[in-house]
């Protein structure tokens, strides 16, 4: 057991893996290789991947072998996305990958403790499962995804909290994206610590 009272992992559920280019956040244009592990207990009713929710249904793969995948792609970043990766303890994963010379991003909502040892940590805090407080410190970016006009002002609730060089966005959810983007637009002019963060990924037609 660790610390945070997690098992200590070897082997993981992983809904789906490949190499892209990051279309979303602070590394928007990075080429990455995407691990999507299987589990979620957050819930958002918006969800675009409400498959990778039970983690039985995901094959399990081991360190190694996870490893090996952004090894052979010659991939210089890893992202650890879910489902909600935090439901894992992930140090043995991320030691591994850095071992072999790769950068290890994670993209959670910060529903669980944090392990692992991350380059670059973004943080999307859910309204369905409050984050847990050790979140706040490490985060290296506040990506909040803009459901209705209110996520605004709980965008500001929780950058509040993160430390001072986390950098924020604001992102519209996909399917809302035409009634609330001009909003985003218009609240990033006026509030300029904010940034807009698109989902360019899906303008462009890649995974």
């Amino acid at each position: 057991m660790t610390e945070t009272g997690q098992t200590v992992v070897t082997q993981l559920p992983v809904m789906e893996h490949f190499y892209t280019i990051q279309g979303e956040g602070f590394n928007t244009g990075k080429p990455c290789y995407f691990v999507r592990l299987g589990g979620c207990d957050v819930g958002c009713f918006w969800c675009d991947v409400k498959e990778s929710w039970d983690a039985d249904a995901h094959p399990q793969y081991t360190v190694d072998q996870i490893t090996a995948w952004a090894v052979q792609a010659k991939a210089p970043y890893v992202v650890i996305t879910g489902g909600e990766p935090l439901m894992y303890n992930l140090d043995i994963l991320t030691a591994s990958l850095q071992e072999a010379g790769i950068q290890t991003f994670i993209e959670t909502s910060g529903a669980h403790p944090l392990s692992g040892h991350w380059d670059w940590i973004c943080f999307s805090p859910k309204k369905f499962k409050a984050p847990h407080e050790s979140i706040y410190a490490a985060a290296d970016e506040l990506k909040i995804i803009v459901y209705n006009k209110s996520d605004l002002a709980w965008a500001e609730e929780h950058a509040a909290l993160v430390n001072s060089g986390c950098r924020l966005y604001l992102q519209p959810e996909w399917s809302r994206s035409a009634e609330m983007l001009p909003l985003i637009i218009d609240y990033v002019k006026r509030h300029p610590r904010w940034t807009l963060s698109l989902q360019t990924h899906k303008f462009i037609n890649i995974p």
